[in-house]
């Protein structure tokens, strides 16, 4: 079983798109494995509190510090400027975080903990419509 859920982001932050997932399941009563897969470079997934906001702020605000962007005199190494200065710190936040998560499924559900949220960490400025493959085996 196979679909794919769009994510629109509105810039960097963390979106949760948990409930799309449960909802895809409605209709699955079995056990298996849930594998999601972002198909971009810049973007990651994340398995993270979903109680607190504050929880998401300051992921945010760590990487942010973690990899400035490219425009910040501690970047200056970088070559792979020419689409803005979010754009290569967002492929290294992308290289450092998964792009892919496997979630065990339990009589149609995910198993989450009680506080576990599914997450896209949108890494850039601009707005995106982000692809994620899911497959459920």
């Amino acid at each position: 079983m196979q679909t794919e859920f769009v994510v629109s982001t509105q810039g960097p932050g963390l979106y949760e798109f948990t409930s799309d997932v449960r909802r895809w399941f409605n209709s699955v009563e079995r056990d298996g494995l849930l594998t999601l897969f972002v198909r971009h470079t810049s973007c990651s997934l994340v398995i993270q509190e979903n109680a607190d906001p504050e929880v998401q702020t300051d992921l945010q605000a760590f990487f942010g510090r973690l990899v400035p962007p490219s425009d910040h005199p501690s970047m200056a190494y970088l070559q792979h400027t020419y689409e803005g200065p979010d754009d290569m710190p967002a492929h290294i936040k992308a290289a450092l975080l998964p792009v892919s998560l496997s979630i065990p499924v339990v009589e149609g559900q995910p198993v989450l903990g009680t506080w576990q949220g599914i997450y896209l960490f949108e890494h850039r400025i601009a707005p995106h419509h982000r692809k994620v493959a899911a497959h459920f085996a």
